[in-house]
């Protein structure tokens, strides 16, 4: 009972760490790499291997049931790593990304 409910809340936030990695992956792909040299961050190619190499931690770390994985540790790294893409950088670039242009409203 109680091992059911441990496997259930890691299961959980593994999935979360993972939906994160995944959402920090695309967004480093649809930033534009003037964006990180504008915002005084590291290039695009450096945040897209650390988070793309994260998203793929990320999922070798899902828990399967009967299976303790031994990438729990760099999965924490991982979620780490896509957590300071998110609230550092993506918002530090976002001035600087394309927008498409708008339409004119009204009549």
């Amino acid at each position: 009972m109680i091992s059911d409910l441990q496997y259930l809340v890691v299961l959980v936030l593994a999935i979360g760490a993972f939906a994160i990695e995944v959402f920090a992956l695309v967004e480093a792909i649809r930033t534009p790499a003037q964006a990180f040299k504008n915002a005084g961050k590291l290039s695009r190619e450096v945040w897209l291997t650390i988070v793309g190499v994260g998203a793929a931690v990320g999922f070798l770390a899902l828990p399967f049931p009967g299976f303790i994985s031994p990438m729990n540790f760099l999965a924490i790294i991982a979620a780490v790593a896509a957590i300071i893409f998110v609230v550092d950088v993506r918002p530090a670039v976002a001035p600087y990304r394309r927008r498409p242009p708008r339409k004119p409203q009204g009549w």
